[in-house]
């Protein structure tokens, strides 16, 4: 692919959180681990699962589903910790399950709904991409909705110092 085609495209990484569909900059991604239990702290807000160690780098770790709100994840076999920069600081966000990494236009992408939330800012905005099937690509393919979510309006800066 030319750099004129990538113009006005980026690519994502979805996952999901309970029957939700969310994505994340790949840019902010810095790799995607296998849930392990962090090494709990005390005082700090419940979403605050703990540290962990990224080779020699003590990281917090967020339970993204609570701090979105919502009720715990369940850990599974499918699990994960998608480590991320956050304004120069990394973290870790538990995750349901990540689903892929799609290239979306930025045309594509739909402002978020203007309603009445606790947080703006948080969803950066909606895009439909193609959900993938287990039996190939189908003659009606269905599409999904993805909340894009905007790391740095989650303001995790100051809770990130205090639990590293």
């Amino acid at each position: 692919m030319s750099s004129i085609d990538s113009i006005g495209e980026r690519k994502i990484v979805t996952f999901s959180l309970g029957n939700q569909m969310f994505g994340i900059e790949m840019s902010a991604l810095i790799e995607i681990r296998e849930w392990e239990e962090p090494t709990p702290l005390p005082r700090v807000p419940s979403y605050i699962k703990g540290v962990t160690n990224l080779r020699g780098t003590v990281i917090p770790v967020v339970g993204l589903a609570e701090r979105l709100g919502w009720e715990p994840s369940a850990i599974h076999a499918r699990s994960c910790i998608l480590v991320v920069s956050i304004a120069g600081k990394q973290a870790g966000f538990l995750v349901d399950e990540v689903a892929d990494i799609v290239l979306i236009k930025d045309g594509d992408i739909q402002p978020s709904p203007d309603v009445d939330i606790s947080e703006e800012g948080v969803i950066s905005g909606l895009v439909q991409i193609s959900a993938r099937t287990t039996e190939g690509v189908s003659a009606h393919e269905s599409a999904e909705m993805v909340s894009l979510l905007d790391l740095n309006a989650l303001s995790l800066t100051r809770q990130l110092d205090l639990a590293a």
